[in-house]
């Protein structure tokens, strides 16, 4: 079982009408300016839970799709390239005057879900106004991937291969992002901003749905019978990748100190699972070997460490007491053999092995898409 973190997905937008702000020189154009608006107003409305339409319209808005996610994924993948088109038309003439104070009018306003002051605002959740294009962007590409995340959660039950596909392919999307579109706005970023907009949280979250692909190809893994050796270094290469992950959050917080403390809690959390679920298997190995006194000592140490790093949420709390029960019964019995048959010295610290990782996941590149239409503006 994963632990769950659906707070990526929950950010709140403000209406942008971009036919009201960009004048159009020609029909063509206010025509595609009114499709941007339309298509920006469907994901409006269903990030901030304000639209009215049926489930059945839903669905045929969507080409048939149920899912609400598949929906809002397939809300998104309309609306980019047209984004991206008008990105590349202001980008030609960015230099006039006019253009800039029109993106102002814009009033591009966007919540932070990672924010430790995202949730404890009495007034309602906090907007960040930012004018430029690019914010715009990336805050939809960075709702883009939190939704494909959340769909590979949806389908883990019935399709790890497609589930550990989704991850994959949301760890691409947060990797263009830090990468790609996020340094080039850093220029205009004001003090106060979300953490969304900073590049390094970007790669975190790439590095979290890494973690996360790697972890559902391991449940696959232990359905086919995978040797219990390589199953300790999957999960081990799980910690590294998370280990990775609040290094560079540490860094961001030098940057940005508003981080929520439920997002490191998160990714802390994830990272002790499953190096408690390395050593176990670790220890099942080293058993298998003959090396009971270490296996006892190696699953000793992983207990100490994993009661340490308990959770304070409940759902998680909850995966971490079935995880060391599982383990706390496999050192009883690993002891009580030990203590009866081979009678070993049983070794602590420096003495146990160092666990070995192994990643086998990679991102999917992600390759915007954009709408090769001509827009022409009074200028």
């Amino acid at each position: 079982m994963m632990l769950r973190f659906p707070d990526p997905m929950k950010l709140k937008t403000k209406k942008i009408v971009f036919e009201e702000v960009y004048a159009a020189r020609d029909s063509a154009t206010l025509e595609q300016m009114k499709e941007l608006s339309s298509k920006r107003r469907v994901i409006e409305d269903s990030i901030n839970e304000s639209s009215s339409i049926t489930d059945a319209i839903a669905r045929e808005m969507s080409g048939g799709l149920t899912s609400h996610l598949q929906q809002d994924l397939h809300k998104l993948e309309e609306y980019l390239p047209l984004l991206e088109n008008l990105i590349f038309h202001t980008d030609l003439i960015s230099s006039n005057g006019r253009m800039v104070r029109w993106t102002s009018d814009l009033k591009i306003r966007w919540t932070s879900v990672l924010g430790s002051s995202s949730f404890f605002n009495l007034r309602g959740p906090k907007f960040f106004q930012i004018d430029n294009l690019r914010f715009e962007l990336g805050m939809a590409l960075f709702l883009y991937g939190a939704i494909l995340r959340e769909r590979a959660l949806e389908v883990l039950p019935t399709d790890l291969v497609q589930s550990a596909t989704f991850f994959r392919e949301a760890a691409g999307v947060y990797h263009h992002l830090a990468n790609e579109v996020l340094p080039s706005l850093l220029p205009a970023l004001p003090a106060d901003r979300p953490l969304e907009a900073i590049s390094s949280v970007s790669t975190v979250m790439s590095l979290i749905c890494l973690a996360e692909s790697q972890a559902v190809t391991i449940r696959r893994a232990e359905e086919k019978g995978t040797a219990i050796g390589l199953l300790a270094k999957l999960h081990h290469g799980v910690v590294q990748l998370l280990d990775e992950a609040d290094g560079i959050l540490n860094t961001a917080t030098r940057e940005c100190r508003d981080i929520s403390s439920r997002f490191v809690e998160f990714i802390l959390s994830c990272k002790s699972l499953h190096e408690l679920r390395s050593q176990k298997y670790l220890a099942e190995g080293l058993k298998i070997a003959g090396q009971v006194g270490v296996a006892v000592g190696v699953l000793g140490q992983a207990l100490i460490n994993a009661k340490k790093s308990m959770p304070g949420e409940e759902l998680w709390k909850s995966v971490f007491r079935k995880e060391i029960d599982d383990a706390s019964a496999m050192l009883r019995k690993f002891k009580y053999e030990n203590e009866f048959v081979w009678h070993e010295k049983i070794p602590s610290g420096d003495e146990l092995p160092l666990p070995e990782g192994n990643k086998i996941v990679s991102i999917i590149l992600y390759r915007p898409i954009r709408w090769e239409r001509e827009l022409a503006f009074k200028i």
